[in-house]
């Protein structure tokens, strides 16, 4: 059975919502999405929808080389999954996909997080709990707290991701189109 590796990216892009959140965590990072591909083209989570305004928010394709993410730190996990497993994320996902305009972020949820207290909304979800729920969803992992108490640390924090980049998030863009470009130019003895 084939194997896929799938990407959880924690950021830290310095808005001023960030930075609030980050007053209260007192962590490096307060942004999760999840990606299935190692240039992180395919990237996903709860955020904002437009970049000028952070209440206006939901499920989102994020493009990890615009807005607020330019100057982002980030950590990038990689796990591994089965064929099947991989399949099942793709088919969840598929779900916030079709239906992308009636899922909100969970703006009340982040309140409960606050006081220890989950708040579970109907088709709402802040980033780490939709990351979670993917995890959790298609049995990849199984976490010892409601869902809508997961933070980004505590992503973190999971003992079977491995830690492949920590750093500028442009900076990882740079190293992988160098990479890449190297692999595709052709070998010209001298």
């Amino acid at each position: 059975m084939s194997e896929k590796n799938v990407f959880i990216l924690l950021t830290n892009t310095d808005s001023v919502l960030t930075k609030l959140i980050k007053l209260y965590t007192k962590k490096p990072y307060n942004h999760a999405s999840i990606a299935f591909d190692y240039d992180l083209s395919e990237v996903y989570s709860f955020g904002r929808k437009t970049a000028r305004n952070p209440f206006i928010g939901g499920f989102v394709k994020e493009d990890v080389t615009a807005g607020l993410f330019k100057q982002a730190d980030c950590a990038i996990y990689s796990f591994t999954v089965t064929e099947v497993q991989f399949q099942r994320m793709n088919h969840y996902l598929q779900t916030f996909k079709t239906q992308r305009h009636v899922y909100r972020y969970n703006f009340i949820g982040l309140f409960g997080v606050i006081f220890n207290k989950p708040i579970t909304r109907t088709k709402a979800f802040f980033c780490s709990q939709f990351v979670a729920s993917i995890l959790e969803e298609c049995d990849i992992l199984h976490f010892e707290k409601p869902l809508s108490l997961i933070t980004p640390a505590d992503l973190q924090e999971v003992c079977t991701f491995q830690l492949v980049y920590e750093g500028k998030l442009m900076d990882y863009h740079n190293q992988h189109k160098t990479k890449k470009f190297r692999i595709q130019l052709p070998f010209i003895p001298v």
